[in-house]
């Protein structure tokens, strides 16, 4: 149990959060600075840039959300509009394999859950740690009362 994360810990993307979060700034300062500049716009038209810029840093904020959140009680899984707390006893297996997009964890009622806080696109390597941590506390954490854990 000595190669297991501790408690609480959250699995998120940091570098595509990163590139996220500087990209809704910078879009947003960007457009909204575009419309101001422009001399012919009316006020009603100034605000329709601002609006646009905003919507389009909100696109950018859902997209840096994803995260997994693995605590004693279980697990909560953020996606990009969807949050979803699983007892540990609830999740089967964690599988990230060649090609898969991000982390999906086979649950007990037969189903799959994406967990986009897990994913390979920029960091690969850091993916992979992640997802054998996840796995690792996942095998720990749902065996049963007898069930050696070391």
């Amino acid at each position: 149990m000595s190669d297991l994360p501790d408690l609480p810990v959250t699995f998120r993307p940091a570098r595509t959060r990163a590139i996220m979060l500087c990209a809704a700034v910078a879009i947003f300062a960007v457009v909204t600075a575009v419309g101001l500049l422009l001399k012919p716009l009316g006020p009603g038209e100034r605000a329709s840039f601002v609006l646009t810029a905003a919507l389009l840093a909100g696109v950018m904020l859902v997209l840096s959300r994803p995260k997994v959140v693995a605590e004693d009680s279980g697990v909560t899984v953020v996606n990009l509009t969807t949050k979803r707390r699983l007892e540990w006893a609830e999740i089967v297996s964690v599988n990230l394999r060649p090609g898969d997009p991000w982390v999906f964890l086979n649950l007990s009622d037969g189903t799959s859950l994406p967990a986009l806080g897990i994913q390979p696109g920029i960091a690969r390597e850091r993916a992979l740690a992640d997802a054998r941590a996840l796995r690792a506390l996942v095998e720990a954490r749902s065996a049963g009362p007898d069930a050696p854990r070391d």
